[in-house]
């Protein structure tokens, strides 16, 4: 089984209550999950936030949506994803996707998917050596280097970043590494800011009632062709 996991929260300092911000008329949560369920590699989506009040109202509302949450310790993200992986049953691979994302792409998720059977590797992704726009990122984990990290890892910062043990360790964690056609690293695509969210609704607006479906390729071509888009445009 591949296994999904989104990471979501609503407290954010800069964009409190983002994941409920809404794209198109629906929270961009919603919009999120739209996207990684055309990705033709996964068997399940999980949804993972914390168990603190702040999150209660974004958890209780994907519940009533028929999504499965997994709420955990706020502070401590490695335990939160490896729990799900736990809850999800016999789970191979671990999809590790961040809720500040809503331009996620399915192909590229496929893509790192079949990367890391390929190859056997531990973890693959297009986040070590970046050439995809900020807001793509794909990281598959192994359960197996997800338990071991899990087990192992001790200080408390780097539970936050649940891949940074196994990211950090390539001489024992086989790695395998995606890398676009060309370089589109300078460009962000997350939501962090009021004016992030006011890109994306403008994304949004343009090309999903055309194509819900629509890819990488469609706001590189959107953002290159509108002026006044040109700050995110390669």
């Amino acid at each position: 089984m591949i296994l999904a996991v989104l990471q979501a929260r609503m407290g954010s300092s800069r964009l409190p209550g983002k994941a409920m911000a809404t794209l198109q008329g629906q929270p961009m949560i919603l919009r999120q999950l739209e996207r990684i369920r055309q990705a033709a590699t996964l068997s399940k989506i999980i949804v993972a936030t914390s168990d603190q009040p702040a999150d209660d109202a974004l958890a209780g509302f994907l519940v009533s949506r028929g999504v499965t949450v997994h709420r955990g310790a706020g502070a401590d993200i490695l335990d939160r994803i490896a729990r799900c992986a736990e809850a999800a049953g016999p789970v191979s691979h671990i999809v590790r996707l961040k809720g500040d994302a809503p331009f996620v792409d399915p192909g590229l998720i496929d893509q790192t998917v079949k990367l890391a059977l390929s190859t056997g590797a531990d973890y693959a992704s297009n986040r070590v050596y970046r050439t995809y726009p900020a807001g793509l990122e794909v990281e598959v984990i192994s359960a197996q280097a997800l338990r071991t990290a899990a087990a192992e890892e001790r200080d408390p910062l780097a539970r936050i970043s649940p891949t940074a043990a196994i990211r950090n360790q390539p001489n024992r964690f086989r790695h395998a590494h995606l890398r676009a056609v060309r370089d589109w690293s300078a460009l962000d695509w997350r939501v962090k800011t009021p004016a992030d969210l006011a890109f994306a609704r403008s994304i949004y607006d343009a090309l999903h009632p055309v194509d819900p479906g629509f890819r990488m390729g469609d706001v590189l071509d959107l953002v290159e062709s509108k002026q006044d888009l040109g700050r995110f445009a390669a």
